[in-house]
């Protein structure tokens, strides 16, 4: 097949929105989804896609305050802009922002991929049975990656509190801002050895920009790289590979 019937057949392709959350990972997943395009597609060519991205700072207040519902309303917002720009689904490459959308309140404007249990699917399709998370203190205290992979038929193995509290602040003090560094490379490598110490067989990067940090090669696990695993579902839903999602927000079924 020709570039230009290649093209031709990407036409009709479903126009993606990324609603981002943090700047970095936003930036990630846009660029990781135009790239699928690029490999897939034909060279400078991939689906339409839309980011919105709202300020972090803006919600980070209620984070604090464990304020779920004006987090929700927040991107409720950045979806809406979404719609408003033809999108016909969003991915959301930030895996704390989904304890805000999942929470009870309007459908949102938009369908959407639950980032969860893509990256659940992928481990399943691994054969992955205990997985390791590292993420924000959000995302690893709270009920996310347990309810999904529990979906899956595998368990998650979150790091002690220690290694929890030097996970989230590399996150916010370092990775948010755009500093990369071997300490920090190391610090999560450590971390991982831990993990692998108590049975885990993969371990799932579960905060947008961990991956910007930490590659397959850096630690002894097989990596769950989420950011790209979202960009990855967004394009093949584009394109048709995927069915288009139906969730609008909200808990799922069996969900506590």
């Amino acid at each position: 097949m020709s570039e230009q019937t290649t093209a031709g057949a990407e036409a009709d392709a479903l126009h993606a929105g990324i609603l981002g959350h943090s700047a970095e990972g936003a930036a990630h997943c846009f660029l990781t989804f135009c790239r699928e395009g690029f490999a897939t597609v034909g060279p400078h060519d991939h689906p339409d896609v839309t980011l919105d991205l709202v300020p972090l700072a803006r919600s980070m207040p209620a984070w604090d305050a464990g304020d779920h519902l004006a987090i929700r309303a927040t991107l409720a917002e950045s979806a809406a802009r979404l719609a408003r720009a033809g999108a016909d689904f969003f991915v959301c490459p930030d895996n704390t922002a989904h304890l805000a959308l999942g929470a009870a309140g309007p459908d949102l404007p938009l369908p959407g991929l639950h980032l969860p249990d893509v990256v659940a699917e992928r481990a399943a399709a691994e054969g992955r049975r205990r997985i390791g998370v590292l993420g924000t203190r959000f995302t690893m205290d709270g009920p996310l990656y347990p309810e999904a992979f529990a979906r899956w038929g595998m368990a998650a193995e979150t790091p002690d509190a220690d290694d929890r509290e030097t996970i989230d602040r590399i996150i916010f003090t370092e990775l948010l801002n755009g500093r990369f560094t071997p300490a920090a490379r190391q610090a999560y490598a450590r971390v991982v050895d831990r993990l692998a110490a108590r049975g885990c067989d993969a371990v799932a990067l579960v905060c947008t920009e961990i991956p910007l940090l930490v590659g397959p090669g850096d630690v002894c696990l097989p990596v769950l790289d989420s950011t790209r695993l979202a960009a990855q579902a967004a394009f093949e839903v584009a394109t048709g590979r995927r069915p288009l999602p139906r969730w609008r927000g909200g808990p799922l079924p069996g969900d506590g």
